[in-house]
């Protein structure tokens, strides 16, 4: 269970110069953290709460909806009190972090941009053949 004995206390090998951000652990309020079953029962509605959320997420991935912004909300749940949902996060951040720096470098966008240019101009030249061969109909019959 997450306890106040799991939260970190930086001395576990980790590198003094590292960012980890604030500490882990349960930031349930103080009097629940004090009595282990009201703690116990306030981290299982907890998780159950999270679970719901992740499970609305991922329904709507495939349907029209935010799926992985619900999907991280649900994390974020779970992040105020388990020590496992807060390192996914963390490290969760740091790789979108690290993505959004790299997407900005400008030989990544330079690239991008003229790959982007390259499909746009098959799919042009595409178009017009088709448009060349068969004239602008569509390929199938709508309303006949």
């Amino acid at each position: 269970m997450n306890t106040e004995s799991d939260r970190g206390s930086g001395s576990d090998g980790e590198d003094a110069g590292e960012d980890t951000g604030p500490a882990l652990g349960s930031r349930a309020p103080r009097f629940i953290r004090r009595s282990r079953t009201l703690h116990l029962s306030w981290q299982v509605g907890v998780f159950v709460l999270g679970l719901a959320v992740v499970v609305a997420g991922v329904i709507m991935l495939p349907l029209p909806g935010p799926g992985w912004l619900v999907i991280f909300a649900g994390m974020a749940l779970w992040a105020t009190e388990f020590v496992w949902a807060q390192l996914v996060l963390r490290w969760t951040k740091r790789k979108v972090t690290e993505a959004a720096k790299k997407a900005l470098d400008p030989k990544v966008r330079r690239r991008n941009i003229i790959l982007t240019a390259i499909g746009v101009a098959i799919i042009a030249a595409l178009l017009a053949v088709y448009v060349g061969k068969f004239g602008p109909v569509l390929p199938w019959h709508v309303g006949q």
